[in-house]
């Protein structure tokens, strides 16, 4: 049921209330962690239409006195993070204290991970001072959420300070989750900073904890993102063949990704032979790398790479690379893209399986949601329509990645989702009426197919044996 929600969040930014209230049912369903990301799901839909986000969301936001449950409370609280992500000056007074005031783990996690969303790239030091509190109650749940929203608050600042904080209490804490969460952090308060980061990737990659390592090379990838930096390549590909934890050879396969997306026809030069490679983790970076890089080109050199690893015998294998080539065929048509619709009925032969691994199921009904993201009119991409890195995007996708480990990120990637479709206006921002005569076929700009729901068939009535 949640990777259903996950599959009908992708529906980013459109607003569709029907097919919301049409699946109400499955929210009121689900529990625990599937409840939380269920309601955060409503911020994707919603992305963007800030004017009326605490209406939208007010049956599911905290109370008082507290009735409801913490899971639906913490996925609301993510969910107004997402819905006023990088535009949230209005919403981040209500986050802060709602934050302030909770006193479950839960709500408290989606509290500062809706909160950091708001305050993204604001560099505000009352807001981080607030999520570094919260970080020292040093519970897993509540840290993890708490280093990726410092993060995001501090993005590209290379504050001093922060990474002091945060690579301090890194080597501090017992908890895996929150030493995750700080190494997003620490990635993200590098993006953009070149050679000036060089000296805090150096000190991580030489770190005995592998957290960080995978730490440092997230960061080489925010540091050098778009700039195709050759010497950042080498040290990667260097750490993707030696590094004897696979956690960190993964992360450096991914990096590559952010490195060359502006050079997409590059990557899967790049990544072919890793693609092959004996360790399962390189070939599952190897193939975000190329989705993150090749996204909505329908580059058929990296299509030729991807297909084959659907059918690799590790199944989180198969998952990257279903998500993967969902991200390169996205806003494809079969004309565009001839192969688009052997992926597609892979995707729903997968999805229908009952015998697929659950962990495969996922890839394929969230590459399914992919590839038809925001009613068809968006795509995956880390560029502005003027060509400049888009820094929220590049967040989602960094974010997006950690779904690996925790599966409520996976609706970061709706911060990558670009609209492709143009609307005309008049002098009075009004939609003139207008015709347009194309002389290309139907087909060439044709939305591919709807995925239609399996038909019940009737059952024949059987006459009665008269004996």
């Amino acid at each position: 049921m949640i990777r259903k929600y996950i599959c009908n969040s992708q529906l980013t930014g459109v607003h569709l209330a029907t097919n919301f209230r049409d699946n109400l049912d499955w929210l009121a369903k689900a529990t625990n962690w599937a409840k939380f990301t269920a309601t955060a799901s409503i911020g994707v839909i919603h992305h963007g239409h800030e004017t009326n986000a605490l209406k939208l969301m007010s049956s599911y936001l905290p109370k008082e006195p507290a009735s409801g449950s913490p899971y639906q409370e913490g996925g609301a609280l993510y969910a107004l993070g997402m819905i006023h992500a990088n535009h949230g000056a209005a919403i981040i007074p209500y986050l802060s204290e709602q934050l302030q005031t909770a006193t479950n783990e839960t709500v408290k996690h989606g509290g500062c991970l809706g909160l950091g969303l708001a305050a993204m790239t604001t560099k505000n030091s009352d807001i981080y001072e607030q999520l570094k509190n919260n970080l020292y109650q040093d519970d897993a749940i509540i840290g993890e959420a708490a280093g990726i929203a410092m993060g995001l608050v501090m993005m590209g600042s290379l504050d001093e300070d922060a990474l002091s904080d945060m690579v301090q209490y890194a080597h501090e804490t017992q908890h895996e989750k929150i030493l995750r969460g700080l190494s997003l952090g620490i990635a993200m308060i590098c993006y953009g900073q070149l050679e000036a980061a060089d000296p805090t990737i150096q000190t991580l990659t030489e770190d005995k904890d592998p957290v960080l390592r995978m730490c440092g090379m997230y960061c080489v990838g925010m540091s050098y993102a778009g700039t195709g930096n050759n010497k950042a390549i080498r040290r990667l590909l260097h750490v993707a063949v030696s590094d004897v934890n696979d956690d960190v050879r993964r992360a450096a396969v991914i990096s590559i990704g952010f490195l060359l997306f502006n050079a997409p026809e590059q990557c899967p030069n790049v990544v072919s032979l890793l693609s092959e490679s004996y360790n399962s983790h390189v070939r599952y970076g190897a193939a975000l790398a190329l989705g993150i890089s090749c996204a909505g080109s329908g580059m058929k050199e990296a299509l030729s790479i991807l297909e084959p690893m659907i059918n690799d015998p590790v199944n989180y294998v198969r998952q990257g690379a279903l998500l993967a080539s969902a991200m390169v065929l996205v806003q494809q048509n079969e004309h565009m893209c001839p192969k688009l619709k052997t992926f597609k009925d892979l995707f729903s032969k997968t999805m229908s399986d009952k015998h697929e691994d659950v962990m495969v199921k996922f890839g394929a009904i969230l590459a399914q949601g992919i590839i038809n993201a925001g009613g068809r009119n968006c795509t995956v991409s880390m560029r502005t329509q003027y060509g400049h890195t888009n820094v929220p995007s590049v967040v989602g996708l960094l974010v997006f990645t950690h779904t690996w480990f925790w599966f409520p990120l996976s609706h970061f990637l709706c911060l990558a989702f670009q609209p492709t479709y143009l609307i005309g206006l008049n002098k009075d921002l009004k939609m003139p009426v207008m015709k347009f005569k194309s002389c290309a076929k139907p087909s060439t700009y044709a939305y591919p197919p709807l995925l239609e729901p399996p038909k019940e068939k009737e059952k024949e009535k059987v006459s009665t044996a008269v004996l």
